[in-house]
């Protein structure tokens, strides 16, 4: 199997000739070649979708990390979700504070403990008894996301811009992780799409690996990422999957989003219905795709 990674810096109304869309581009870049990276010197699937998340929680101009939006009460919490189609395991973790790599912190959660979600409290307490790095609060705060006199695509809407990767390593194995810091303004303890398998993310060798992003209230109502993989297995390409399920999003909810897949065939997909998706893929040792 011809080793493969796609990232995205998140689906929304983005302004196409802005500053923060171009760094988000170059970070889903960055993220695509440090995943390539992993792959190439043969590193799992999993350690690939890892990494390249890495990128992207430290990109300021995605929410995300370093780049999360402040909930109503100027907090900042953070839900993350890794899966391995190998295995079918998965580690999530929700409402997480403090924390710059949340998908890092997710797939502890899958490989330290007999769970597979903890949330909030539990999560914090949980970084801390493994040692897993902590941040401050200014950590986490980007100009980027925060300044309310800099024009946001997602200020007069509730769709975020959830970072996400998905992976094929050589041995045919596929991994998927979503990780984000929510909507601006969200209710505090207000969990999305992200961190619930079958909706933020999923992977399964029998079919693909899917990273979701968008509003997570619609997602969450048809299971999104979890129904691309079931068009895979139905016969559909990843692209043909993609196509359909937000074709589905938007007849059924009304909703935006967008897709990134690998499918069990190595073919890569990716849609949306919004201005853009920040995006970035790469086959093997070629060049890397990078599209908005």
């Amino acid at each position: 199997m011809k080793p493969t990674i796609i990232v995205h810096g998140g689906a929304g109304s983005w302004d196409l000739n802005s500053e923060r869309i171009q760094i988000g581009m170059d970070a889903c870049r960055a993220a695509a070649l440090a995943g390539q990276k992993v792959l190439l010197e043969g590193g799992s699937a999993l350690d690939a979708v890892e990494t390249a998340v890495n990128v992207l929680e430290d990109c300021p101009a995605l929410d995300a990390g370093k780049g999360s939006y402040p909930n109503a009460n100027g907090n900042i919490e953070m839900d993350a979700l890794i899966m391995d189609g190998r295995t079918l395991n998965m580690g999530a973790i929700a409402s997480v504070e403090l924390v710059q790599y949340p998908i890092s912190l997710a797939r502890r959660v899958m490989t330290d403990t007999k769970h597979t979600f903890i949330v909030g409290a539990g999560a914090s307490q949980f970084a801390d008894s493994i040692n897993f790095p902590r941040c401050t609060i200014a950590d986490l705060i980007s100009d980027l996301t925060t300044d309310p006199n800099m024009p946001n695509e997602h200020a007069s809407g509730p769709i975020g811009d959830t970072v996400g990767a998905i992976a094929i390593d050589a041995e045919g194995n596929i991994a998927a992780a979503t990780s984000t810091g929510g909507t601006r303004g969200k209710m505090p303890g207000r969990v999305g799409d992200s961190p619930l398998v079958g909706s933020g993310g999923y992977a399964d060798n029998h079919s693909a690996g899917v990273s979701a992003t968008g509003q997570g209230e619609a997602i969450m109502k048809l299971i999104l990422s979890k129904q691309v993989c079931d068009y895979v297995a139905s016969g559909l390409s990843a692209q043909a999957a993609c196509d359909a399920a937000i074709q589905l999003l938007t007849e059924r909810t009304g909703a935006e989003g967008g897709l990134i897949a690998i499918d069990h065939r190595g073919q890569v997909g990716f849609a949306f219905n919004t201005t853009a998706m920040p995006h970035a893929y790469v086959v093997e040792d070629g060049e890397v795709v990078n599209g908005r």
